[in-house]
């Protein structure tokens, strides 16, 4: 019986409710990679799929995520347009002096924000990721934050990649431009198998920060479940590649939550196997001090987590299985606006 991620029978013990809660859910249909396949080798089902979440997002990017992508992620500097004449306002530390000598009254010179960026998407398709219990998996929630981000990219003409990774780096496309780029991404985060079952969040975001030669963007999509290794050994390695990553890229972290991992119900004794590792544990949720340790462990490893974002200046977006991420990503954008001016 499979019912979720359990790092210990101490801090883990949340996923009872995943299968608790997830047992009368109608499970959501992933693409069969023995499915009738398109002549370009992609399964039916999926190419379907990239059609259906670019239908759904395409709205959000156009009236709302587009223009508030491009108020707050500028471009790395000014670029010269062109000269006009000098009209009364402008300021008088643009005229070109040299055109104004050679025209015998003043011109000024007309700049344009730099407007090109890049944007990484790095992608958590762990075990934990497989799972949801209101409405969709996590995986899935992650492929239509990452269509929506990525197509507000390209619709101000910046370059989107991907990274894929679980315990390890599974698959990188390199940043690029154009909508049938943005669609093979979204096809790939669709119909992609990872061989890798766990988590290293430290691995990928050092792989991210090396392979980008310049200041970029990284979107970190991931429930950032650390693996609890009883030294604390793997938090203090995604803390110290975070703090090195964050001096040279704009990290931003969205944490993908599902309802039933924020408290731990009364259901019994229950058998559970973690899908990341295959160990089992056995788990008694009708005593009261197994719940009150479950709340007590799992609120603190989520505080060090924020804690962590606060002080390395990480902005983070929690989005929910059960809920929209329309109300979540505009809040981010407000916040960074305001901060912004």
């Amino acid at each position: 019986m499979t019912a979720g991620w359990l790092r210990s029978a101490g801090r883990r013990v949340r996923q009872a409710a995943r299968w608790l809660l997830g047992g009368d859910r109608e499970p959501v249909a992933l693409p069969d990679p023995a499915a009738p396949v398109a002549p370009g080798g992609v399964p039916r089902d999926v190419l379907r799929q990239v059609r259906l979440i670019e239908l759904r997002t395409r709205g959000w990017v156009n009236t709302l995520f587009g223009g508030e992508y491009h108020s707050v992620f500028k471009g790395q500097g000014m670029e010269f347009a062109e000269v006009r004449e000098y009209q009364h306002g402008d300021d008088v530390r643009n005229i070109d002096w040299n055109v104004t000598a050679r025209m015998g009254h003043p011109y000024v010179k007309k700049h344009v924000e730099e407007r090109e960026l890049t944007v990484m998407l790095m992608v958590d398709l762990s075990g934990s990721e497989q799972f949801g219990t209101r409405g969709r998996l996590k995986a899935e929630l992650a492929a239509e934050l990452a269509a929506v981000l990525a197509l507000s990219a390209i619709r101000n003409n910046d370059r989107v990649g991907l990274l894929i990774f679980s315990d390890h780096v599974e698959h990188v496309v390199p940043p690029k431009k154009g909508r049938r780029h943005v669609l093979r991404l979204i096809r790939d985060l669709l119909a992609f198998r990872p061989t890798g079952r766990g988590t290293d969040l430290a691995s990928a975001l050092d792989y991210a920060g090396r392979m980008l030669p310049h200041r970029s963007i990284l979107f970190v999509l991931s429930d950032f479940l650390i693996p609890d290794d009883g030294g604390g050994e793997a938090f203090a390695d995604f803390s110290r590649i975070l703090k090195l990553v964050s001096k040279r890229h704009d990290v931003v972290a969205v944490r993908m939550v599902d309802a039933v991992e924020e408290a731990l119900p009364d259901a019994g004794l229950l058998v559970l196997t973690d899908p990341e590792t295959g160990r089992e544990v056995a788990v008694n949720t009708s005593r009261q001090a197994v719940r009150s340790r479950y709340d007590s462990r799992s609120g603190a490893a989520d505080e060090a987590v924020r804690t962590l974002f606060r002080r390395q200046a990480v902005d983070e977006v929690e989005v929910r299985t059960d809920g929209s991420y329309v109300g979540p990503l505009m809040q981010f954008f407000e916040a960074r606006a305001r901060r912004a001016r």
